[in-house]
């Protein structure tokens, strides 16, 4: 498939290959009609012939060549594969998880795309983008103590606190008021660091109450280390009754299972010129976190009811068991949260 393809690449060749498809033809003649030297057509049409995407045979003084289409239907067949992966992505991923970011499906390229057309068009002074909104709901299936833990404990937030292609290669999250929050991230495939950091930020905590509410600001930084805006963001969380608990017995809902709402608003201050990069990843990459926080504890749920299911089959037999379940790692799990995500703008020419 090399050869075919680097045979393929010189344009003087491929114009040879439309003619050939036309019908079987002389050097000669291919030689006028491409409007070349016949010593330079014969070398093109020996590549091909070595490519397997010609063949040829001589006619009393005259060397025919004719199109081989078996190589050119092998190439078009490793092609239509190719796009219809990517095609199956788009609608697989869309389905199964969240919209994968840029440098993720082809959908969400395009969408992150759009985004940032409209936001570069948009930054024309500082504070362009000052008061602008963003708001997100999910609903969760663990509790607020449990969700809690994911949003201020290092170890819990370094499993969602990034977009689908990135990972976290620095991590600070000092849960009190004046903590410190510091984020660099890299290419997911990045494995030993050698490619430049996909972000950085700095931020601190400004209020909390466990369990209930999280507010803290943070600036992604541009390349020169001064923030390129600061992001307000609260975080607010509400039990609610999800009925999940089952009566071993009757395996009907007891009511008493308790699920999270959360409720997070970002609200944009001191937006520079070069923010707009930034600003046109928040709806999507962030969204893309809170997926992979659903996620998380969706599956720790999982987790949890198969080993009490367990734990109650052990104790039926006369035995005991006890232990607390593990969090586990979500970067394949599905998420079936609710989700949503607005934005506003109370900005000068803000597209969104």
């Amino acid at each position: 498939m090399d050869a075919i393809l680097a045979a393929l690449a010189d344009p003087a060749r491929w114009r040879l290959v439309g003619l050939l498809a036309e019908r079987p033809r002389s050097v000669g003649v291919l030689a006028q009609l491409a409007e070349a030297r016949q010593p330079q057509t014969t070398k093109h049409l020996q590549t091909l012939e070595r490519a397997g995407i010609v063949t040829s045979q001589r006619t009393g003084r005259r060397h025919v060549y004719a199109l081989s289409p078996t190589p050119l239907r092998d190439l078009a067949a490793a092609l239509a594969r190719l796009a219809d992966s990517a095609g199956s992505s788009d609608s697989s991923h869309g389905s199964d998880r969240s919209e994968r970011t840029a440098g993720g499906s082809r959908a969400t390229y395009d969408r992150h795309g759009l985004a940032l057309d409209a936001e570069r068009l948009a930054a024309q002074e500082a504070g362009w983008a000052d008061g602008r909104t963003f708001a997100f709901h999910r609903s969760l299936p663990e509790s607020p103590e449990r969700v809690w833990r994911h949003l201020t404990e290092t170890a819990l937030l370094a499993r969602w606190w990034t977009p689908e292609d990135l990972r976290l290669s620095e991590l600070v999250f000092e849960a009190r008021p004046g903590g410190r929050i510091a984020q660099t991230y890299r290419d997911a495939e990045d494995a030993d660091g050698s490619d430049l950091a996909a972000d950085r930020a700095r931020g601190v905590v400004d209020d909390l109450r466990p369990a209930e509410h999280l507010a803290y600001r943070l600036s992604p930084l541009l390349p020169d280390d001064r923030p390129a805006f600061t992001a307000h963001v609260r975080m607010d969380l509400r039990p609610v009754d999800t009925g999940a608990d089952t009566d071993t017995d009757t395996g009907t809902g007891t009511g008493t299972g308790t699920g999270t709402d959360l409720d997070v608003h970002w609200r944009i201050s001191d937006s520079t010129v070069e923010s707009a990069d930034f600003v046109a990843g928040i709806e999507i990459g962030f969204g893309q976190s809170l997926d992979r926080l659903a996620g998380a504890l969706h599956e720790h749920a999982n987790a949890h009811a198969h080993a009490s299911a367990h734990d109650t089959g052990d104790s039926d037999g006369g035995s005991e068991r006890t232990g607390d379940t593990k969090d586990t790692d979500s970067s394949t799990g599905t998420s079936t949260s609710t989700s949503t995500s607005t934005s506003t703008s109370t900005s000068k020419g803000s597209p969104t």
